[in-house]
């Protein structure tokens, strides 16, 4: 099926006019013996025979229900195969096949002829096929070997269990292909990656691009930018080697109106980017792409967004599905779990233990939503864990740093995979390295080394404190000799926020998971979440007296609530897993976005200006 014009492409901010949806149903046959590849079910000659017999519906993982298989034991090798219809192409061009994310090892064979693997359960690869294209044929064989070792505590997995079946703060796993699959035919010389680089001081855009295949002398890049269909400015430059760098002055970009992006003003500039070589007809290469103009930093213990202090709001996103898991049941879905994050007042999401859906990402840049983004980490500290952490952060990073929705990186969260981090050197030198690697990655926006607890050297000062009293947090954050005494001694649940000492250089407080108030009419037997209330009014007060104190506490510079929707066992979501809230929703939007303490001004006139008060 070729993407139609209205689909969203998988990878918004690098889309070609043209491509191959490979998502729905495949072949598929567990492989608990691990004896396929002895087997060679790799062979495009058995598909549809002996040991695929099973089918699954893709992208959806074998253990949730839309897969059509449902089976949630342990299964540590799952093959997948389909025939796809694509000819060998004409004049060089290149048959490329794209995973948005396989968990956790993938090796893939076309025509029983092997095309490539990826270690990674989080992460997108892209293999090029044609080499393995039978000429004969216009169907061609595609078949994935994917192995998920269920209890290995060194593979970066996030909140999936390591038992059988869900229990505490872990959901069943999602294993194999999780995110979609496509096919895209290129020239011989395109384009494989690219970046784009803000800098609001510097008045600049900065676009970098990697080039694949063969380099010719004068190989050109022409990039066109436009807002609403106006052309705002074209540059060109000449390709150097693999790469090409295109900037631009901001002041090339001035319409008349803010181009600034914002969660209130989500400003995006639409990108064309031509590949044109010498003495060819047309562009080699034409890709549609998009940027947002923004800044993220920090100063005086405040977040900065676009230079100015900035109250963070935001809510927990398990991104996590009754039906399909960490897999969304459907495009649409990630567009709706935006709509309600932004409707219950909410303007930013940290998502947790996950590397979300590309599409996602571009739904908060769209419509306006600040994004932490998060690492899945393991669960023990080994060389095996740091090198897997270090290479899926990298390629995580690579692929989510041009999106304006994202303020701030995470690579670990409450000393997950780095358990003796209180007291190791090792473990505080890894956590350390994973700041100044992110920091070499992306310059641009803040880093927390550790969040929760436990910090090494972080941008912002993060605490997880999950009292269930105000007056507790008013204690612990208000004045200034107990919030000294909160950062600096013992810490909320006995853990410090500090593994030694560290220097104030303007790092912003922030409460980043609170609450976690579970309701349902019965827990029957489920998590009972960090505390519980007994009623809708319960639920109300408590959200409500908690998150006050917190907007009351004039050095706390935002907030991240536990959570957004039950998941699984997990009651304490403002919504149910079903996405339905359990308070009215301009309930819960009032007590979240009144005035903070920490930037009166601003925050009264913006409040002023959200619900059209006058005073």
């Amino acid at each position: 099926m070729t993407g139609e014009p209205d689909q969203l492409h998988p990878r918004p901010q690098l889309r070609r006019e043209t491509w191959h949806d490979l998502t729905g149903t495949w072949q598929f046959a567990f492989d608990d013996d691990d004896r396929g590849v002895q087997e060679r079910w790799y062979d495009g000659a058995r598909l549809g025979t002996d040991p695929f017999g099973a089918r699954i519906q893709v992208p959806y993982p074998p253990e949730s229900p839309l897969s059509g298989v449902a089976d949630t034991s342990f299964h540590p090798v799952a093959w997948y195969a389909r025939e796809v219809e694509v000819a060998v192409p004409e004049d060089g061009r290149r048959v490329l096949l794209h995973f948005g994310a396989v968990d956790y090892h993938a090796v893939v064979w076309v025509n029983g002829r092997h095309v490539g693997e990826h270690t990674g359960g989080h992460t997108p690869f892209t293999l090029d096929i044609t080499h393995a294209l039978d000429p004969d044929s216009s169907v061609q064989a595609v078949v994935v070997r994917a192995e998920d070792r269920p209890t290995d505590l060194h593979q970066p997995r996030g909140k999936q269990v390591t038992s059988e079946g869900a229990r505490g703060i872990f959901y069943d796993r999602t294993s194999g292909i999780w995110q979609p699959v496509w096919l895209e035919t290129v020239a011989q010389t395109h384009i494989s990656s690219l970046r784009w680089t803000t800098d609001i001081d510097a008045g600049q855009v900065r676009l970098d691009l990697a080039l694949c295949g063969t380099i010719v002398s004068g190989l050109t890049v022409r990039v066109r930018l436009s807002l609403e269909g106006v052309l705002l400015a074209e540059h060109s430059a000449r390709a150097r080697e693999d790469r090409a760098t295109v900037t631009f002055a901001l002041e090339d970009l001035q319409t008349g109106q803010p181009i600034l992006w914002s969660p209130e003003s989500p400003t995006l500039i639409d990108a064309e980017i031509l590949l044109e070589a010498p003495g060819t007809a047309g562009p080699a290469d034409r890709v549609h792409s998009y940027l947002g103009v923004r800044s993220a930093g920090f100063r005086d213990g405040l977040f900065l967004l676009n230079g100015r202090p900035y109250y963070l709001r935001m809510v927990l996103e398990q991104g996590y599905w009754p039906t399909s898991h960490l897999a969304a049941p459907g495009p649409d879905a990630l567009r709706r779990e935006v709509e309600l994050i932004k409707q219950l007042g909410f303007n930013g999401a940290r998502i947790h233990q996950k590397i979300e859906d590309p599409r996602f990402l571009y739904w908060c840049d769209r419509l306006g939503l600040a994004v932490w983004g998060e690492f899945p980490n393991a669960f023990a500290y080994s060389p095996t864990a740091v090198t897997r952490t270090v290479q899926e952060w990298q390629a995580a990073v690579e692929r989510d740093v041009s999106h304006p929705s994202v303020v701030a990186w995470v690579p670990l969260n409450e000393s997950w995979g780095v358990p003796r981090i209180a007291t190791s050197p090792q473990q505080q030198s890894f956590a350390t390295a994973l700041y100044h690697l992110t920091k070499a990655l992306d310059p641009t926006r803040p880093v927390i080394s550790n969040d929760g607890w436990e910090h090494t050297v972080s941008d912002i000062w993060s605490v997880h404190d999950y009292t269930p009293s105000g007056e507790s947090i008013r204690r612990r954050y208000h004045a200034v000799p107990d919030l000294e005494h909160t950062l600096h001694g013992p810490g909320p649940g006995r853990r410090k926020i500090f593994v030694h000492d560290v220097e104030h250089a303007g790092q912003p407080v922030m409460i980043t998971e609170y609450g976690g108030l579970a309701y349902v009419d019965d827990l029957d037997g489920r998590w009972a979440g960090y505390s519980t209330v007994t009623s809708a009014a319960d639920l109300q007060d408590r959200l409500e007296e908690l998150t006050s104190a917190i907007l009351d506490a004039p050095r706390v510079a935002g907030f991240c609530y536990t959570q957004l929707t039950d998941t699984q066992q997990e009651r304490n979501g403002l919504l149910t897993e079903d996405r339905e809230p359990k308070l009215p929703v301009e309930q819960i939007r009032r007590i979240i976005t009144r005035p903070s303490a920490a930037i009166p001004a601003e925050e009264v006139d913006a409040y002023r200006r959200a619900t059209k008060e006058r005073v």
